[in-house]
């Protein structure tokens, strides 16, 4: 007979449940006969419940006061609160929050985002109304913790909606402007009344277009300028407003040519370009978004008069006693002072096989309580804790190396003051040497700023990069950050984490002495824990239900009857056990029988050899920093060819490794998963993290690639390294191209509206070079 689940938590029902024979406790029960008394019984038929999920038990002596989170609402008399809500499992979950606080009659709106567990409440009334509104979803064992909006990047959505607007403004007059200008090219025997009718038609069009598009840049310029420095926005408003200007005046003085339709195409292709690099940086501020709601973790603190109260990290204080129950996360840094159970750690340590903790160990924030209930003494919280001091260590480096600088940028230092230079020289000449008048010479020094503008040079690098990236994109490779295929392209050295890079992540059952009896028999225990390796022991056995009279003894193993599964010494084995490469489990079918070892591994990605050795092939080399043990590093270098390898590395010393390579004149990518990986790939020239990665992991690489393969490792720096030649062959071309229209400008032999067809025509060159790089095959 099945051993009877919990019909609203699911977990299973102990013969003394206080909540009887349906029920694992009177919590649960309690949570059931309120839904039920709702209505709300179609919750239990349309869930899915996620074993990865904390299950949904309540905690009914836990209080949390959230009126100090409670903010103005939209609305004159009503109030707002964020918050985080932990032990959503699937969809069902968000229809059954939302109709629980929608039930109550001051509530406004709720709304529950599945992705981010973020939710926003908007009811009419004061702060003090929040946990009366919030009890019942707390009733029914979701958690509740603040979520303070004011950390998101509210100023770079607006700015990216601003220049959507621009962008589409200067583009509505450019094409309309454009046609004007196609009627007075082809009007051969227009008049001049008509011509300058649509000149001022254009001018109506183009001018109040202009001042509102030329913001973004102009903001740039203004900048730039109240610093004493020179940015190419300066050329660009510049050029727009002098030819704007100069259009105006020949439109009033009744002028053969107007030069709108040029001022408002130049601001609509440029607008283009910086809003497709704002969109690329929205999409990594949205990562860090989520990640900062997603690690949100609320701590059950005691108080001092017994009972239990719910804060958020930041707070707890130091010294204060945490309770953390199975399958929750670790919210603190802190020593057990009570009970016992398996910690999953591989999030600080990188270590594969949860740790055992019992009274006195120490525990970090970010890590997850596997088997049994534990009381920790904090010793830091907030942003004193461990996991806080990884997101310090990712944030330094990230600033370092923000130093490196895009090759167009760098360009720009010298291009800006020698247009202007070269604009004012032909302006100078013109008006006093050649006796020209004003209008000729400031016509000729715009078609200067208009030639040499900065399409062609500032193209020269995002074009290779937009082509690059989408072929990347189309092989499963995301490009994140802007100078990322810049920096792919010196790589010489790759550094590997183990765990969930080179290998699976996922243990798999070795061969080993034991028997299919042993298999099976073992499987029926294992079944019925959280444990990583009893998971995977269950899988190879195909075994999914457990035995009715299993229990688990936190940090230790399983037991039923006499049989026994977990570590060496609690199977019955004596001494010390024989040495291993990898995590393990021992097997006693009964007191006369001897242990039995179950031996597993984590396989090496199928083409992780096979990626090592194209790396080599490219001339670059090849190591591990690993925070495993030596033994399973040993081992997983030895099948992926790998020579130079490091284990039991903390996240401090893989970042310190990277500096004394990088000390050496190296320039490496690191390509890492875990949470504990997150500083040495912001430490790292570039880094790059499969889609499998931790959050933070995929939030600090600037290259995150799909699938289980590692041959995209191989392949970005191949399609960087020609990326590179076409950059270079593109600076060339533009170089040329300045070398010879500028002096034609500057001998009067070129018209705005010729320079404009000429910038133009070098942007369009530049884009078909780049588009060679969609064709052929990276090396």
């Amino acid at each position: 007979m099945a051993e009877p689940v919990c019909r609203h938590c699911g977990l299973p029902v102990p013969p003394d449940s206080l909540g009887g024979s349906e029920f694992c406790c009177a919590g649960c029960r309690a949570a059931f006969d309120l839904l039920h008394g709702l209505g709300l019984d179609a919750y239990y038929e349309r869930r899915v419940t996620d074993p990865n999920v904390r299950p949904l038990k309540p905690e009914d002596a836990a209080e949390l006061d959230l009126s100090p989170e409670v903010r103005p609402g939209p609305e004159a008399g009503t109030s707002a609160l964020h918050v985080v809500v932990d032990g959503l499992h699937c969809a069902a979950c968000v229809w059954l929050v939302e109709t629980l606080l929608k039930r109550h009659p001051a509530v406004v709106s709720a709304r529950l985002n599945m992705t981010t567990r973020r939710l926003r409440l908007v009811w009419r009334g004061g702060p003090d109304l929040a946990a009366e509104i919030t009890r019942p979803v707390r009733e029914v064992g979701y958690r509740l913790l603040p979520f303070d909006p004011s950390c998101l990047q509210g100023a770079a959505q607006t700015r990216q909606r601003a220049l959507l607007r621009a962008m589409a403004v200067a583009g509505f007059a450019a094409a309309n402007v454009m046609l004007l200008s196609v009627a007075v090219w082809s009007g051969s025997d227009m008049g001049p009344a008509t011509r300058d009718f649509l000149h001022w038609i254009s001018a109506l069009i183009a001018l109040p277009a202009i001042a509102y598009a030329i913001r973004p840049f102009l903001g740039g310029a203004w900048g730039a300028l109240r610093h004493g420095r020179m940015n190419m926005d300066v050329p660009i408003v510049l050029a727009v407003a002098l030819a704007a200007g100069m259009s105006l005046w020949e439109t009033a003085a009744s002028g053969v040519h107007a030069y709108f339709d040029s001022a408002c195409a130049l601001l609509f292709f440029l607008l283009i370009g910086r809003y497709l690099d704002a969109l690329a940086r929205g999409r990594a501020r949205a990562g860090a978004e989520n990640l900062l709601t997603l690690s949100a973790v609320a701590v059950t603190v005691e108080r001092p008069d017994g009972g239990l109260v719910t804060l958020p990290p930041e707070r707890v204080a130091a010294g204060e006693v945490a309770r953390v129950a199975p399958g929750d996360r670790i919210g603190i840094d802190g020593v057990v002072e009570s009970g016992r159970s398996d910690v999953d750690a591989q999030a600080i340590s990188g270590e594969t096989t949860p740790v055992a903790v019992a009274e006195g160990s120490a525990v970090h924030a970010g890590t997850l309580n596997l088997s049994g209930p534990l009381r920790i003494r904090v010793t830091a919280a907030g942003e004193a804790t461990l996991l806080a001091e990884i997101v310090r260590l990712m944030e330094a480096a990230e600033q370092g190396r923000a130093k490196a600088v895009a090759l167009a940028d760098r360009a720009a230092r010298l291009y800006a003051p020698v247009v202007h230079a070269l604009a004012l020289a032909a302006f100078l000449w013109w008006f006093w040497a050649m006796g020209a008048g004003w209008q000729e010479s400031l016509l000729t020094a715009i078609s200067v700023l208009i030639v040499t503008c900065p399409c062609a040079l500032a193209l020269a690098v995002p074009a290779v990069q937009v082509i690059a990236s989408g072929r990347l994109f189309k092989g499963g490779i995301l490009v994140k950050s802007g100078t990322a295929l810049e920096r792919l392209e010196r790589v010489d050295t790759v550094v590997f984490d183990k765990t969930g890079t080179l290998t699976t992540g996922t243990p798999q059952l070795a061969p080993g002495d034991w028997t299919e009896a042993d298999l099976a028999a073992a499987a029926e225990l294992a079944a019925g824990s959280r444990h990583p390796l009893a998971r995977a022991l269950a899988a190879a056995a195909g075994v999914t239900r457990p035995r009715e009279d299993v229990r688990e003894a936190p940090g230790e193993g399983l037991a039923a009857g006499a049989a026994r599964l977990g570590r060496h010494a609690f199977a019955g084995g004596a001494g010390e056990p024989p040495p291993a490469e990898g995590p393990e489990l021992w097997w006693r079918a009964d007191e006369a029988a001897a242990p039995v070892r179950f031996a597993f591994t984590q396989e090496l990605r199928p083409d992780a050899a096979a990626a090592v050795a194209a790396l080599r092939a490219m001339g670059i080399a090849v190591s591990i920093l690993s925070g495993d043990r030596e033994a399973a590093v040993e081992g997983a270098a030895r099948q992926a060819g790998i020579s130079d390898w490091r284990a039991a590395c903390r996240p401090a010393d893989k970042v310190a490794r990277l500096a004394a390579l990088r000390a050496e004149g190296r320039h490496v990518a690191m390509v890492g998963d875990g949470l504990n990986d997150a500083p040495a790939l912001a430490a790292a020239e570039v880094s790059l993290s499969p889609a499998s990665a931790a959050d933070l992991a995929q939030t600090a690489a600037d290259v995150v690639f799909q699938g289980g393969r590692l041959s995209p490792v191989a392949e970005a720096i191949g399609v960087a390294r020609r990326a590179g030649r076409l950059v270079r062959l593109n600076f060339a071309f533009a170089v040329g191209y300045n070398l010879v229209t500028v002096p034609l400008a500057m001998a009067g032999l070129v018209t705005p509206l010729i320079a404009a067809a000429a910038m133009s025509t070098s942007s369009l060159v530049v884009m078909v070079n780049a588009m060679r790089l969609a064709k052929g095959r990276s090396r």
